[in-house]
């Protein structure tokens, strides 16, 4: 059931690839058409159209089909290929196979257990034990890495949340990508097969090739498709200070297999390590996973990213790629490191709060539309970190749910200003924007609804999440809790402000007048929409399949 779920992207690839990409179709097209003018000389469609304020005047009895050939190179050159249709509709496809086999999982995952489930293993071990052949010197002679992966119900919600999210990507970009689409379609479609692996592997060798390799495939996105010249400076931030941060986990493993003679997880948290020896691999992995989370002073890199990032790369960057990180604290800080969590659990905190009031005050100051989303996602994952170091199961467990709410709401509100007004404007500086009520109330509408759900405001999935959190948080440190509380002001105060920046006011007399949401663009918002409230409202549907893996992480002071 699982490699059926990190099959099925790639085989969606391998579909994708026989198909010739629409971008270099079109710039032969334009190029080939030639006009004939009065002297005898010609000049190719391309030169015709990029000046407009030159007429050439055609001669002769031909006119008329050196006309009719220039018109059809022309409109050959800007239709849209169905090459390209049908590339865009294989990848949806895919990805919706991919949600439908996750929900079966989800359908028979047994809630009353806390082992891993639908476990699976490739090793050269293995192979060898069925056949009778293994002896000491083959063992010894084998590598250490195994293909070793199963789900429980922590990993069982991120891996859903993956396989929902991905085909909101394919459609948010679905007719703004013309350059290397099947470059791109592809590049998500292996990005969904890494994330996933990432919440199922159960080898901490494993864990880190697939921590990073998203790296990759994000790259390419940011780097190719990102808008404006920062893109390129916005990917390499991205690359460069994620791979720094890991550079440390990669080190941390190596001292754990030399030592222990496994990178098993099940099987090194029931190894006795000693406080000493725990205090310094919790540092290394915690680098990581800060830089990943983010946390402050590591965050630089996210709202470039994001400022920079494609509306697809934007949407996985926050409902995803941000969870690796909160999902490495549960499966490894936690469970195999747990005296040295208790240790440093108060400084882990205090950088938390230090994260949420910074990033929350830094809202404020923004300008660029999706920066302002950009931080408020740092400071939404400093209230998940809090509740993660709880020691407590509300906390843990509200964590979670705040992390799949804003898997949610972030996207919706990534589509909102980074999609709906940036395709029709052309521009994400909030001064040239007011008055939006006026000329798109149903977009205003959907607008407002995610606006509160940003704020946690009760019957959405975020107040659910961010109350348990608040109160796990405060049955640990009242001080700690408190401090973590005035988030709940803090992102009233941007949330109002930029609502009411973009929605109220006089028209903007920078703006034309433009069209409501489309029906692919409400259709997006209405499916990001219905989960966040229906789970606020029966938040039980997620929370029981939780409880016997987060009592688990409970370790004893």
């Amino acid at each position: 059931m699982i490699t059926l779920l990190l099959i099925i992207p790639v085989i969606g690839c391998l579909c994708l690839i026989p198909f010739k990409d629409t971008g270099a179709i079109t710039a032969t097209a334009a190029n080939t058409a030639e006009i004939k003018v009065a002297d005898g000389s010609s000049l190719d469609s391309a030169t015709q159209i990029n000046e407009p304020n030159v007429v050439w005047h055609l001669e002769g009895d031909n006119s008329n089909s050196v006309q009719a050939t220039v018109q059809n190179e022309v409109v050959n050159a800007t239709a849209p290929s169905d090459s390209g249709l049908r590339m865009k509709q294989i990848a949806l496809l895919t990805s919706l196979v991919n949600l439908l086999v996750s929900i079966v999982l989800w359908i028979k995952f047994d809630s009353s257990t806390s082992q891993y489930q639908y476990v699976e293993e490739y090793s050269g071990i293995t192979s060898l034990l069925t056949q009778n052949i293994a002896t000491p010197e083959i063992l010894q002679s084998l590598p250490f890495l195994h293909f070793y992966v199963g789900i429980d119900g922590i990993s069982l919600y991120f891996v859903l949340l993956t396989t929902f999210i991905t085909p909101v990507c394919i459609l948010s970009n679905w007719d703004d990508i013309e350059k290397n689409l099947k470059f791109y379609l592809i590049s998500f479609l292996l990005l969904e097969t890494l994330q996933i692996a990432v919440f199922v592997v159960l080898d901490l060798l494993l864990f880190y090739v697939f921590f990073e390799s998203v790296l990759i495939p994000l790259f390419l996105i940011i780097g190719i498709w990102g808008a404006g010249y920062s893109r390129i400076r916005a990917s390499f931030l991205l690359f460069l200070y994620t791979l720094f941060g890991s550079l440390w986990m990669l080190l941390a493993i190596m001292v754990i297999y030399y030592n222990y003679g496994s990178t098993d997880m099940q099987l090194i948290s029931l190894k006795e390590i000693s406080l000493e020896s725990q205090k310094w691999l919790w540092l290394a992995f915690f680098i990581s996973f800060a830089f990943k989370t983010p946390l402050f002073p590591f965050h630089i890199w996210l709202s470039w990213a994001h400022s920079s990032a494609p509306l697809g790369g934007s949407i996985i960057l926050a409902s995803v790629i941000l969870k690796l990180a909160t999902y490495g604290y549960l499966r490894i800080l936690l469970p195999i490191l747990p005296d040295a969590t208790h240790y440093f659990s108060p400084l882990v905190q205090t950088i938390a709060v230090v994260t949420l009031i910074f990033a929350s005050l830094a809202t404020l100051r923004q300008t660029d539309l999706k920066g302002i989303v950009a931080m408020s996602s740092i400071g939404h994952m400093g209230v998940v970190v809090l509740g993660l170091f709880s020691n407590n199961i509300q906390g843990i467990e509200g964590a979670l749910l705040l992390s799949i709410a804003h898997g949610f709401v972030s996207p919706a509100l990534f589509i909102c200003v980074g999609g709906v007004l940036y395709s029709r404007y052309h521009t994400r500086t909030i001064n040239y924007f007011r008055g939006m009520a006026l000329t798109m109330p149903l977009f205003t509408i959907m607008f407002f609804v995610f606006t509160l759900a940003n704020m946690a405001v009760p019957l959405t999935l975020n107040w659910a999440g961010e109350f348990l959190t608040l109160a796990g948080v405060f049955q640990r440190n009242p001080i700690i809790g408190a401090l973590g509380a005035t988030g709940i002001f803090l992102s009233a105060c941007y949330s109002i402000w930029f609502y009411n920046r973009i929605s109220y006011g006089k028209f903007s007399v920078y703006l034309p007048v433009t069209n409501d949401l489309s029906r692919r663009e409400f259709m997006l918002l209405l499916t990001l929409l219905i989960p966040t409230l229906i789970l606020g409202i029966f938040p039980n549907i997620i929370l029981n399949n939780l409880h016997f893996s987060v009592s688990n992480l409970l370790y004893t002071v």
